[in-house]
């Protein structure tokens, strides 16, 4: 199965609501993990998976090949890693999917290197079926898959012992484009910005393009990184 294109698959249904189900390739060493979630994911009629890869050196290809919706991403997987792989996805494609790396355990180093180098969230192994179906949905619509409490906790780690810098782009912040990336800090949509803030949607959508173009990031994972390590946020609270 490793490596499968569109054309060993048996045609797909589309989803309730018309539009073509969201194409996914899974990227992990171990068949019997990727066939778990080929089983999970393919019970929803909104969901398919397109392709496997069991290296991140199969994976880059790949994924440039098929150009999937979502891709989850073993963060430790040999020849090349899921970090480098994450890397290489990104860099060389015009419009990247959205990469969600899979992980054994929250606290893990490569998962923050995979997030800074442009991963839309990260997701436990261990996390249950609805969980896993509901971060492939979230991802693909734009949203990040955050956990507050574990991003900053890596951020910790990450800089500890490192001098408090400020990054320049703080002081370039207006008022409500720090509460805006405080609440993407804290894990909220843009939708949860809205009613905190008492603004409308689309003025959300522009205060966090201006965060995103201000601190020099991708997407919301990552401005919220960038935060962290530019000093705009604590580390430890």
């Amino acid at each position: 199965m490793t490596g499968r294109a569109p054309s060993d698959q048996a045609p797909s249904n589309r989803a309730p609501s018309g539009r073509p189900p969201l194409r996914i390739v899974l990227c992990d060493d171990e068949r019997m993990v990727r066939t778990a979630l080929r089983v999970i994911l393919e019970a929803e009629a909104d969901l398919e998976v397109v392709g496997e890869a069991a290296t991140g050196a199969e994976a880059v290809p790949l994924v440039r090949s098929l150009a999937p919706d979502v891709v989850l991403m073993d963060v430790r997987m040999p020849e090349i890693d899921g970090i480098r792989a994450t890397e290489q996805i990104l860099a060389t494609m015009s419009e990247p999917p959205r990469i969600v790396v899979v992980t054994t355990f929250e606290n893990d180093a490569y998962v923050y290197d995979a997030l800074r180098a442009g991963a839309a969230g990260f997701l436990l192994k261990r996390a249950d079926p609805d969980e896993l179906i509901g971060a492939v949905r979230l991802v693909a619509r734009g949203d990040s898959l955050l956990f507050p409490a574990a991003v900053r906790s890596l951020a910790a780690a990450h800089t500890a012992g490192a001098a408090p810098v400020t990054a320049p782009w703080v002081a370039r912040l207006t008022d409500r484009e720090a509460d805006v990336l405080r609440l993407m800090a804290a894990g909220l949509s843009n939708h949860e910005v809205s009613e905190r803030l008492g603004v409308g949607p689309q003025t959300v959508k522009t205060h966090v393009a201006a965060v995103l173009a201000k601190t020099g990031s991708r997407d919301r994972t990552q401005a919220v990184i960038a935060a962290y390590e530019g000093g705009f946020l604590m580390k430890k609270q």
